[in-house]
């Protein structure tokens, strides 16, 4: 199951960890951390008209939580409040019921970790911490 879960593609996207680092000029910030495995993520927005101008994130955890943080800095920016909604509801159902959403072909790589339930959490953090900073800048 290891290697299913942790195929090239999620792999890469952990690597080049797109967004990483904090933004010093962030609008909004939110801390989450996982007591069960340890897992910390920072998340700062930074917000132009209404839209996601910047994403910068702080991972303190596993592979799986790293490339989750650098899907929403990459695939954020330029959205609004609504959409950042819709990609973490899109995310649970993809986690919870293993359904996937055309809309955000981002997300597909963790498909995998559907099957793994204790890793679910490791890829919802990222978009948790991103849910508790829009609620504040939007």
């Amino acid at each position: 199951m290891s290697e299913a879960l942790y195929h090239a593609a999620l792999v890469e996207r952990a690597r080049t960890a797109f967004g990483k680092g904090r933004l010093p000029d962030a609008d909004s910030s939110a801390t989450v951390d996982n007591p069960l495995c340890g897992d910390r993520v920072t998340l700062d927005l930074k917000i132009v008209d209404g839209k996601i101008a910047a994403i910068g994130h702080d991972v303190r955890g596993c592979l799986l939580c790293e490339a989750s943080a650098a899907t929403i800095a990459e695939f954020l920016r330029g959205k609004s409040g609504a959409e950042i909604d819709a990609i973490g509801n899109a995310a649970k159902r993809l986690m919870k019921e293993g359904q996937t959403d055309p809309h955000w072909a981002c997300l597909e790589i963790f498909t995998p970790v559907h099957n793994a339930k204790s890793r679910r959490d490791c890829v919802l953090l990222p978009f948790e911490a991103l849910k508790r900073a829009a609620s504040t800048a939007f």
